[in-house]
Parts: structure tokens; C-alpha cells; sequence
């Protein structure tokens, strides 16, 4: 069977890339998110193939999709799909891994480096004559601390953790990997409670899921010492937000270096980013946006549907 029209529901949330791979695949729309969420039943009525990055697909958008036989997430994680309604009317749905764990990997790093060496409140001390008035050669105004000798806690070891992991030893740092929670502890792993409580940097890169949302709740910070740093550049569902404001308001830890939050976009008047923390630093869930990771997740969508309309299977999370 040909399965010609492909909406991408959502296209402008990757950014200018080429599309030539998903043109090649059939009659291609690439509709930005505003436009289809306005009127999605326009776009999906004689859709046949469904490309989705954060558009929500619920049994109610289901209905109106009368020719579906395919549901791409533009994402590894799918929880803007609803399964259960996607098994009832025979849909099957795709996803695509590891796309961007280099790029995350590489921003873990770019938010711990930002925060120990400060580059750019240097450059701005640089620029605005701190520096020319400096007594010395230098400027000493920021304290910078060294990565070299830190334990980094890592919680979550799939490809992403891995990578982190190999760039921290790097760095020489000594490095626990949590074991899950309700498992015995393997080689090479540590409980999760140690990994808290010895970890000079926790950094977080397991999926979201019922089991673990808001996993860095108040007890979870308690237990962090009072000089450890959080870095998030996975969901931003891991943390309870409220805990974590307040963790920050009282210095209970050192800092949290977030890529995004539990709502995106966040309101206007988010609790954290409303704050005025000086011990926040925040990017919008740009992790795994680098140009290289864009390019490779819209060309392995393509492959997706391609597989699909040759029936062999490949990525697919439903109807396998």
C-alpha cells in the first residue's frame, strides 16, 4: 500500500534543516505548531503518515485521522502519545534514539563549565572596564573551580550517561552510576541513596516516567550536600520544582543547571524563573538542538517511514 500524505504537525520546532529526506518519502506538509493546533482536523483528515515532535496525539485527534496508518515522534520520548488509543485503531508509532546523545553529552558539560569558569560574566567584566582598572593582570571578582577530583553522580546510564561518563573521566573526575531503584546493585554500580549523598554533581539523564516523576523532590535534595550542583538535561518532570525552588532559596545545595522545565514554555510568571536566584542557570531545552542532531532526526524519520512502508519494522514502539 502507498502511503502518500505526510503532515508534519510541528515542523518549525526543528528548525531549518533539509527536508529532503521526508519529501523523498511521500507528499510532504510541514505545518507550523500554532497553525495545526488552530484547526488540526484539517490537517490530519486524509493524513496518512504523522510526524509529531511535541504536539499532544490523543485518542480524540485519533478520530479525526480516518486514513492513519503512522505516527512518527520527532523525539525519543513519546509521551505526548497516547498508546492505548493508537493500539485500539490499529496505528502504529515510531521513534528515534540516540539522535542527539553527543549534543546533550557535550551540554551537560557546556552548563557545568558556564557555572565553575564563569566565561561569560569574565567577558563582560572584560568589556565594561573592569579589567583596564584591574591592579594586576588578572581579574579575581568570580571564584572558578576545577571539574578534576569531583565525583559526578549519574543518574540514568543508557547512551547519553554513557557519554557523559566517558567525558567526565576525561576531565578526571571520579564518576558513581546509580543503580535503579528495586534492583539488586550490579558491578560498577552504587545505590542510589550513595550516589546522592557522596556526588560533588548529580546530573540526571534517565526518560520520564509514572515511576520516577519528581524523583528530585525534598528529600532527594536533603540528602545532596550543601555544595553539590544538579544538572538536568533530561525531562524537566525529574524534579519537583517547588522543592527544588526552595532547596535554592535556603543554599541547601550549591546550584541547579537546568535545560528546561516541567512546562514548556514555561508561564510568564514561573515560580523558579521569577525568582531571581543567583544559584539558577537555565536554557530552554536546547540539549539536543544542535544542527548535527536536527539533521540526523529528521533523516532517521525518514528511514522510519520508509521501513514502515517496505514492512520492516524499524524503531517502532506499537503493533511491533
Amino acid at each position: 500500500m502507498s502511503f502518500t500524505k505526510i503532515v508534519f504537525a510541528d515542523a518549525d520546532s526543528v528548525g531549518d534543516v533539509n527536508f529532503a529526506s521526508l519529501q523523498q518519502q511521500g507528499q510532504l506538509q510541514l505545518i507550523n505548531k500554532q497553525d495545526f493546533d488552530t484547526n488540526p482536523s484539517h490537517y490530519v483528515d486524509d493524513a496518512h503518515i504523522l510526524i509529531t515532535n511535541k504536539v499532544v496525539v490523543d485518542e480524540q485527534l485519533l478520530k479525526q485521522a480516518k486514513q492513519l496508518k503512522l505516527i512518527c515522534v520527532a523525539a525519543t520520548g513519546y509521551n505526548n502519545i497516547d498508546l492505548q488509543a493508537c493500539n485500539q485503531y490499529g496505528i502504529t508509532v515510531t521513534n528515534v534514539k540516540d539522535y542527539s546523545t553527543l549534543a546533550v553529552a557535550q551540554h551537560t558539560f557546556a552548563l557545568l563549565l558556564s557555572w565553575l569558569n564563569k566565561p561569560s560574566q569574565y567577558h563582560q567584566l572584560s568589556t565594561n572596564g573592569s579589567w583596564a582598572y584591574s591592579q594586576h593582570f588578572c581579574l579575581l571578582d568570580l571564584p572558578i573551580a576545577d571539574l578534576a577530583g569531583k565525583t559526578l553522580g549519574i543518574i540514568g546510564y543508557g547512551n547519553i550517561g554513557q557519554s557523559v561518563h566517558k567525558i567526565a573521566e576525561a576531565f578526571g573526575m571520579q564518576v558513581l552510576v546509580a543503580e535503579r531503584k528495586g534492583q539488586s546493585v550490579r558491578e560498577g554500580r552504587h545505590t542510589l541513596e550513595q550516589v546522592i549523598s557522596q556526588a560533588d554533581i548529580i546530573s540526571l539523564h534517565c526518560p520520564l516516567t509514572a515511576n520516577n516523576s519528581k524523583l528530585v523532590d525534598q528529600q532527594f535534595l536533603c540528602q545532596m550536600k550543601d555544595s553539590a550542583i544538579l544538572v538536568n538535561t533530561a525531562r524537566g518532570g525529574l524534579i519537583d520544582e517547588s522543592a527544588l525552588l526552595n532547596a535554592l532559596q535556603q543554599k541547601h545545595i550549591q546550584a541547579a543547571l537546568l535545560d528546561g522545565l516541567t512546562t514548556e514554555p514555561p508561564a510568564q510568571d514561573d515560580p523558579l524563573l521569577n525568582a531571581n536566584l543567583d544559584n539558577l542557570l537555565v536554557s530552554p531545552h536546547v540539549a539536543w538542538a544542535s544542527i548535527n542532531s536536527r539533521q540526523k532526526l529528521v533523516d532517521e524519520i525518514a528511514l522510519n517511514i520508509q521501513s514502515f512502508t517496505q514492512n520492516k519494522p524499524r524503531n517502532q514502539i506499537l503493533n511491533e
